[in-house]
């Protein structure tokens, strides 16, 4: 074996070790498989405090599956991001938990039609987010019927659909609040409270971090409300 030779197979071994040990002491693995992707690269993400960060990253050169993998001290809202060489961004927001999260999408349809298996608290997301989007749809009504009124110059009509909007608005926020406060053992109750019901009523998103465990109240995402509270009051 020449001496050139022995170089790269020492490269090769000291690359196969480092890539063995990421895999080994990471807790969480996201596999996914994005059906159309020939050329792109993944990236597995989180928000920093002033900027997202890359965890892991992966090319994509002719296969559709991927894995990535990183460590996660508790549940978290990850990212998977697909760059394409566009300038849109195409992202997917998960819950993670330790273990293994499981997304499968398209090429055409990556941002808004995937299935993703995983954790407990993706779960809860997501039955909460189909009840969002039921009232998204209302709402997209509401605005269609009011663009039209306006257009007649139909001020009753107008008034009553704005009333109308009003109160979606308001069932909107009690449902939320309701959903964090039916899963107060779960970390999907603080971040509800952080994220979907910044206009509510302090009263209400006091109630739901007073509902939480000590567990769920010392998470991530649990010490975040505590510290919004104690900034607004």
């Amino acid at each position: 074996m020449t001496k050139l030779n022995k170089v790269l197979s020492l490269i090769i071994l000291v690359a196969l070790a480092v890539s063995c040990g990421k895999d080994n002491d990471a807790n969480f693995t996201l596999k996914g498989n994005i059906k159309g992707l020939k050329k792109g690269i993944v990236y597995l993400q989180k928000e920093g405090d002033s900027s997202i960060i890359d965890l892991d990253s992966m090319v994509i050169s002719g296969q559709t599956e991927f894995s990535l993998h990183t460590n996660i001290d508790e549940p978290v809202i990850l990212y998977l991001k697909l760059h394409k060489n566009d300038k849109d961004e195409h992202y997917i927001p998960f819950f993670a938990d330790k273990g293994t999260t499981e997304i499968s999408t398209t090429l055409k349809t990556f941002n808004y039609d995937y299935e993703i298996k995983g954790s407990k608290q993706q779960e809860l997301l997501e039955a909460y987010v189909k009840v969002m989007s039921s009232y998204n749809h209302k709402n997209l009504d509401l605005i269609e019927a009011s663009f039209i009124a306006q257009k007649d110059n139909d001020s009753i009509t107008l008034d009553s659909l704005n009333n109308i909007a009003d109160k979606l608005i308001k069932r909107k926020y009690a449902y939320t609040i309701q959903y964090a406060i039916n899963n107060k053992d779960s970390e999907i109750a603080p971040y509800l409270a952080l994220y979907e019901t910044q206009n509510a009523n302090p009263v209400y998103i006091d109630s739901i971090y007073n509902n939480l465990n000590e567990e769920i109240k010392n998470s991530l995402y649990g010490k975040k409300l505590k510290e919004v509270i104690a900034n607004r009051n």
